[in-house]
């Protein structure tokens, strides 16, 4: 009998083996080698994958070289500092190449009608592909950015009416007060003698504490844990995209699998006490309902248990989503707002152009939701999608210079310039957020002038996000001393 156990035990195992086994073999050799061909045969051909790592260490030597020293000058070519790699393999291959990152294949696409037909018509087809979410797994999880399919669907049917219509509008007066609350601050230190500012860490706390009380009514000194935490999390994800991911990997007791497993787990214990909080004021009756910010919004869904469709909210997507937009709602439009302070600074024409238009429409008020329409304030400048958005043979031979006049011209196509993204996948935080630059610049530029520091160094470096590598420093002085 004891034979007969341990037989079927190690046919049980020879089985797993064997299978495990031709998944791997197929994931990395028979898959890799028939998509290859068949690309080659429609004419898409790229740079030869190594066995198991494809094209991945290829990509992080080049990085690594072109990033290896700051830029000589503020300069807006970047393209080749950033994605060298871009470079080099569509001089040899074209405009439409293929490349691997590891065993997944990866197209690159960059006419911009083949782009708008793809993510407008095909919405529900694009979407993260698994080496993208395992990445960012430990990250921001299988939140609305990582969701593909009838997940993202439902996600994002849930989470949209906390971006649209009279609840943006009642985010303004939040805006308005937090920028206040910021300018005092700047103002307090240049009375005491202080003129350098490192401008992108007072904007990143601003617009944390922005996305804090308008979705998660709590503020940026009660989430600042989370904020820090999170920073951390984005630097050690960004890394292990440079690397392999093999299937099973997170499992192996690896350094860096103990310490982002360690601060995912904090996250979730924060997070887990705001959420909680909010539960419990419902439960002893202190209210009625947990409110109509997204995480009232996420909470009521989850009270929903299951819709019709079989889709399931429970609370560890809801923690994936706050992550999400903890993250999403902040950063971007703070990194959006520190470029921007960075180019008019080094601008002082467009500088004084912009305050001109804020003076006109706004008449020395701070904004509001009736004046954003008529502010542009040449904010759409150069953001990703880096290739795209430096391309001579879309924006001409000034691809590289700043000249936010180029958005007000008649032959402008907006299907060039996608920085939201578009069609129905486009990001839902898109009116937020440039709602929330405008109010910040407005209130910024009608307060203080501002040059770039001599102590700046001009160094973009990519960790997921475009960032100045030694923040942006910048001299302030009071409009009305």
């Amino acid at each position: 009998m004891a034979m007969v156990v341990l037989t079927a035990i190690l046919v049980v195992l020879l089985s797993l083996l064997i299978k495990g086994a031709y998944e791997t073999i197929t994931c990395y050799w028979w898959t890799p080698r028939r998509i290859k061909k068949i690309m080659e045969r429609q004419g898409v051909r790229g740079p030869r994958p190594r066995p198991l790592i494809g094209n991945i260490q290829d990509t992080a030597s080049l990085v690594a070289k072109s990033t290896s020293d700051d830029m000589d000058s503020i300069r807006h070519d970047v393209v080749p500092r950033l994605l060298p790699h871009y470079v080099l393999w569509s001089q040899q291959y074209g405009k439409r190449f293929i490349y691997w990152n590891g065993s997944e294949p990866r197209m690159c696409l960059t006419e911009t009608e083949l782009i708008k037909e793809l993510l407008s018509k095909y919405s529900t087809l694009s979407g993260k592909s698994w080496l993208q979410q395992q990445g960012s797994k430990h990250f921001i999880g299988k939140g609305l950015l990582m969701a593909n399919g009838d997940d993202w669907y439902h996600q994002r049917h849930i989470v949209a009416p906390a971006f649209t219509g009279d609840k943006l509008k009642s985010y303004a007066g939040y805006m308005v007060d937090c920028t206040s609350q910021m300018l005092q601050s700047l103002r307090k230190a240049v009375d005491s003698g202080q003129t350098e500012f490192e401008i992108s860490e007072h904007m990143a706390r601003l617009t944390a504490d922005i996305i804090s009380r308008t979705e998660f009514d709590s503020s940026y000194e009660k989430g600042k844990q989370i904020f820090h935490l999170l920073t951390i999390l984005q630097s050690l994800c960004a890394q292990a995209s440079r690397h392999l991911c093999l299937p099973g990997s997170r499992f192996f007791p690896s350094k860096y699998n103990r310490e982002i497993k360690s601060l995912k787990m904090e996250v979730e214990r924060l997070l887990m006490e705001i959420i909680q909080s909010r539960r419990d004021c419902v439960e002893v009756g202190r209210s009625s309902s947990y409110g109509n910010d997204l995480l009232g919004m996420l909470l009521n869904e989850m009270q929903k248990k299951k819709s019709g469709s079989g889709f399931s909210l429970n609370l560890q997507l809801i923690m994936d989503e706050c992550k999400t937009f903890f993250f999403a709602g902040h950063e971007t439009t703070a990194l959006l707002l520190t470029w921007t302070v960075m180019l008019l600074a080094s601008n002082p024409s467009w500088q004084e152009r912009v305050r001109e238009e804020v003076a006109q429409v706004c008449n020395g008020a701070d904004p509001s939701v009736e004046h954003l329409s008529k502010l542009t304030l040449g904010l759409s400048i150069w953001i990703p999608v880096l290739a795209i958005h430096h391309s001579e043979e879309l924006w001409g031979k000034d691809a590289n210079e700043f000249n936010p006049e180029r958005f007000a011209s008649k032959a402008f196509a907006p299907g060039r310039f996608v920085p939201f993204a578009m069609g129905p996948r486009n990001c839902v935080g898109q009116t937020f957020a440039l709602m929330e630059a405008k109010i910040i610049l407005a209130m910024l530029i009608s307060r203080f002038s501002f040059t770039i520091s001599e102590s700046y160094r001009h160094a973009p470096v990519v960790v997921l996000t475009i960032k100045p590598k030694y923040g942006v420093q910048i001299c302030l002085t009071p409009l009305n001393p």
